[in-house]
């Protein structure tokens, strides 16, 4: 039976995204909440990099578009894509040889729409919901062509603005750019109010030259998790990249893994476009998303139902569907160790995230699956979710499969406070004993009853199936009595 959270999955749906610095086809599939990608593929075919010269897309740029776009439509029918969503953004909407460009995208038998300078705001600042959904503040979208800003607040996006900012239109990055972008800025900031609406607020990243950053930014502090999605880096940061950005012009783009050479040369506009936001905006932190427009694109067309729906859970519902033995008995877990928790909202949630998870690692070798349940927890393509809290669904995730209650690599652990372990350690406990119990199935869960009060750990049967209680559910009971500081006791319901 479906859990009364969830919605059903759709049809595989395409998005072409036809930008100034890349053609990218991304194909979804999974829960229209938090769709899972099963393809993902770009081409830098820099449409951009003449507008500003020239104002016209340059020739050669439009052949690698229209190249990648032909093989994206063999993918697309070989996919048997039911729905399939072209945009262009910047450089097909500026450029004054834009709409025959777009006439050679229709020949192909595509049916490409323009999205406003607006509109493109207004849908980055939805993917930035999508993936962040708490998020309050203002989002930056950096493109090749432009740069979009949005307020975004109470699950809504407010005033939006394009402006003539991307990576391939502001020029070789000097003073007399820098003078620019600083002068454009400051005026939009004061002109559509967000500069004050947004001072002293977090600022949300969107773009792939930001990410890059970020990830150069994650090797310079030495950062436990590699991963860039809501990733924060303080204002200052942008500063001490300068030197490292710098030396990119000599170094070995195979040297660093995480970038790729067809992206560093739009890291110093980057850098600088980045600068100028933190000084002019003057925010609380950088926010990463790894979520934008085409993210946008899909939670636009949700209903309200669907979008209060939280993408971590969903994704991890689903996740525990694909790769667990029984189903949805994630939720039925987490209702059962509940009673023995008083854990706030923003806690409850990572403790359900990680019941749902709990029997993903079945299939390992028994050696191995603490080890699995772990890399599940804190590489998994998740959003709606921060690096601390990565660890502490981890930290479940281990003690659950037999891990301990001590996470392999001191590092990562350090993200956490020492009692946000110990209370994902006694989440992972008290999962190890609720498998344990039920054998992965409904029945004794819903039959049985595990509570605390008054220093002693509860466990209640029902009356006939006491021998539920075996040799190695006593070991993990007294266990987790321990564990919490208490007496145990079983008694029949």
């Amino acid at each position: 039976m479906r859990n009364p959270g969830t919605v059903p999955h759709t049809e595989p749906v395409a998005i072409v995204d036809i930008g100034s610095n890349s053609v990218r086809l991304v194909v979804y599939s999974g829960s229209p909440r938090i769709p899972s990608i099963i393809f993902n593929e770009k081409v830098l075919a820099g449409l951009g990099a003449s507008l500003a010269k020239t104002g016209r897309l340059g020739e050669e740029a439009q052949e690698r578009a229209l190249e990648a776009m032909r093989r994206f439509r063999l993918l697309i029918g070989q996919m048997d894509v039911k729905r399939t969503r072209v945009v262009a953004t910047a450089a097909a909407r500026d450029a004054e040889n834009g709409d025959a460009f777009l006439d050679r995208i229709r020949a192909l038998g595509f049916d490409p729409e323009v999205i406003s300078g607006e509109m493109e705001g207004i849908l980055a600042g939805e993917g930035v919901l999508s993936g962040i959904p708490e998020a309050e503040g203002v989002i930056g979208d950096l493109g090749g062509g432009s740069l979009e800003l949005a307020e975004v607040g109470g699950g809504k996006v407010g005033r939006s603005v394009s402006l003539p900012l991307g990576v391939l239109r502001i020029g070789e990055p000097n003073r007399k750019a820098e003078a620019r972008v600083r002068a454009t800025l400051r005026e939009a900031l004061e002109d559509t109010g967000l500069g004050a609406r947004g001072r002293g607020r977090p600022f949300y990243m969107v773009g792939g030259s930001w990410r890059a950053l970020a990830r150069l930014d994650l090797i310079a502090t030495n950062y436990p998790l590699a991963i860039t999605h809501q990733y924060r880096m303080a204002p200052s940061r942008p500063e001490e990249l300068r030197k490292m950005i710098r030396l990119l012009d000599k170094a070995d783009p195979r040297s660093i893994p995480t970038l790729t050479a067809s992206r560093i040369p739009t890291l110093p506009a980057a850098k600088l476009i980045l600068s100028s936001v933190a000084d002019e905006l003057e925010p609380s932190e950088l926010v990463v998303s790894s979520f934008g427009i085409r993210e946008g694109l899909l939670y636009h067309q949700l209903t309200e139902e669907e979008r209060k729906l939280d993408p971590l859970v969903e994704a991890a519902r689903d996740a525990g569907r694909g790769l667990s033995r029984f189903g949805e008995h994630g939720d039925l877990l987490d209702r059962w160790i509940a009673p023995i928790f008083d854990d706030p909202p923003e806690r409850a949630r990572l403790r359900l995230t990680a019941c749902l998870l709990a029997d993903v690692a079945w299939q390992a070798h028994p050696d191995f699956r603490a080890e699995r349940g772990l890399e599940m927890a804190l590489h998994g393509n998740w959003v709606g979710v921060d690096a601390p809290e990565r660890v502490m669904i981890a930290q479940a995730l281990w003690a659950n499969f037999g891990g301990g209650r001590s996470l392999p690599d001191k590092a990562v652990a350090a993200l956490c406070t020492e009692a946000e372990l110990e209370r994902a350690a006694l989440w992972g406990l008290a999962m190890r004993l609720g498998q344990r119990l039920s054998g992965g199935l409904a029945a004794a869960l819903e039959r049985s009853r595990l509570g605390c009060a008054d220093g002693t750990l509860t466990l209640c049967l029902r009356a006939g199936e006491e021998a539920l209680y075996g040799e190695t559910v006593d070991r993990r009971f007294r266990r987790l009595g321990s564990a919490l500081g208490c007496r145990t006791r079983v008694s029949t319901l």
